[in-house]
């Protein structure tokens, strides 16, 4: 076999383990003298969790300046407000940054990052794909740690920054090899009181990006490898971490799947079901989990003319054992679709928020980064009438 020439992108240190939160002073020094602290997760401030880790960071020596990401996806206005923020401080060589919470938290912090050290754009929207003047970062962010506290996304793995407006309405990223984060810290107990809901959504989002990479036309032999393990590892880990959140073996297999999904999709793009899910996002405010997860069965079944190799190498991965590829593929959709109703998510787009009224938008807004990664070509009459058909 002929392989096509690729590079690989990642992270220059990985940090996994459980209780390993306690190491990020030790991480932090690496990286600077001041840090620049953005905290997503309220859960983990109202325990106490987030106050020890400042203490630490103080007690070795580091000065922190905190703030507090909203609850909901960034938007442009969150990016230039935090940008303006902490610019007041005074920008210096031996600043870093580092995100403890979700994958808006982390996009968030990773856009900011950027932001400060690359002001001529005077708006994060100049930089975004397709909305802005087009402009690209000409000097590094700020070093920056991720320490996500969800299961899904894969942002403290990946090169963008997804933000969102809607007025205009678009979701786009802010892209740029520069902005993978120096380091990772993945500590799975961060994970435990994540409710069961969200643990559903965003463990189907790193199981949709996983298979979305895996058969992307973009896909790499080496995310590829990761992949498959990270479906391994998380096919039968989100059921449990659902249904018992306190599951420590299930947690631990969604936060490596997660950062998985996240390498993955850094280095070989997603397909339909995120691009979907962004123009979802936008025009219905469909959490991007549940909006991927919905998309994922009808993206399969859109795709599997094309990829009846790859899915059936993907059913044998998750267990599926029948002899005859084309039963192992359709068994591999019927058992994403049952894994989807397992852990709760809809399967008509009426029943998660949508009027049947804004299919037309979301057709020219699903267009972007993640679709043009599909498989298979979407026109945008197939992809109207795809969208009918699960209304």
């Amino acid at each position: 076999m002929i392989l096509n020439s690729y590079n690989l992108l990642m992270p220059a240190q990985i940090v996994f383990g459980w209780g390993r939160r306690t190491e990020l002073p030790a991480l932090a020094k690496t990286l600077g003298q001041r840090v620049f602290l953005l905290i997503g997760s309220q859960t983990l401030a109202r325990q106490g969790t987030i106050a020890e880790l400042v203490t630490g960071l103080q007690q070795a020596g580091l000065e922190v300046v905190t703030a507090y990401a909203p609850n909901h996806e960034p938007e442009v206005g969150d990016v230039d407000q935090l940008t303006r923020d902490w610019s007041t401080c005074g920008i210096q060589p031996d600043d870093c940054v580092i995100a403890i919470g979700g994958g808006s938290a982390i996009d968030l912090a990773k856009a900011v990052a950027a932001m400060l050290t690359n002001p001529h754009g005077e708006s994060v929207q100049n930089f975004l794909e397709g909305v802005g003047k087009g402009l690209t970062l000409q000097h590094d962010p700020l070093p920056m740690i991720a320490v996500p506290t969800t299961a899904g996304t894969g942002s403290e793995a990946t090169k963008n920054a997804v933000i969102s407006s809607y007025a205009p309405p678009f979701k786009k990223s802010l892209r740029s090899d520069r902005m993978i984060p120096r380091i990772v810290l993945v500590d799975p107990e961060l994970t435990v009181t994540v409710p069961a809901t969200t643990t559903a959504y965003t463990g189907m989002d790193a199981i949709t990006q996983l298979i979305e990479s895996y058969i992307s036309r973009k896909a790499a032999p080496i995310p590829q490898a990761l992949c498959l393990q990270g479906l391994q590892l998380a096919w039968p880990a989100i059921s449990r971490a659902v249904h018992d959140g306190s599951d420590r073996s299930a947690r631990e297999a969604m936060s490596h799947a997660a950062l998985i999904s996240g390498i993955a999709l850094a280095n070989s793009g997603l397909g339909m079901a995120h691009g979907v899910a962004a123009a979802l996002g936008v025009h219905a405010k469909v959490p991007h989990g549940l909006a991927c997860a919905v998309m994922l069965p009808p993206t399969l079944r859109y795709n599997q003319r094309v990829k009846q190799e790859e899915l059936a190498l993907l059913a044998r991965a998750v267990g599926l054992g029948w002899n005859d590829p084309h039963r192992q593929v359709e068994g591999f959709i019927e058992a994403v679709e049952h894994l989807c109703h397992v852990v709760g998510i809809p399967t008509r787009l009426r029943d998660i928020g949508v009027q049947r009224e804004q299919i037309s938008d979301l057709v020219p807004a699903s267009q972007g980064n993640s679709l043009s990664g599909n498989p298979r070509d979407v026109p945008p009459g197939d992809l109207q009438d795809l969208l009918e058909s699960m209304w």
